[in-house]
């Protein structure tokens, strides 16, 4: 684990930064509403992963996709089947 890297003291200041990125469920509802949702005629029943900034990776198998995803759009993305609740959060 990286905090176990780091000296007693700057656990606590990381940890802090590390809550302070992490995104919300609300954030999360906002990517899929304003990346997802319009999938949702064409790709129904898919997956689609979903970075911050509005990059997503869609497929029909989720492994596909968190394998692609992870590759294509780093960390902090999102998971969610199309017209259904989010999967995943890769962190």
């Amino acid at each position: 684990m990286v905090a176990d890297l780091l000296p007693a003291d700057r656990h606590e200041e990381v940890s802090k930064v590390a809550e302070a990125q992490t995104p919300t469920i609300e954030e999360a509802d906002a990517l899929y509403e304003q990346y997802g949702k319009p999938l949702e005629p064409e790709h129904t029943g898919e997956y689609v992963a979903i970075s911050p900034d509005g990059k997503s990776v869609v497929g029909k198998d989720l492994d596909d996709v968190l394998d692609r995803a992870e590759d294509q759009l780093g960390v902090g993305h999102f998971v969610f089947k199309v017209g259904g609740p989010s999967v995943y959060k890769w962190l």
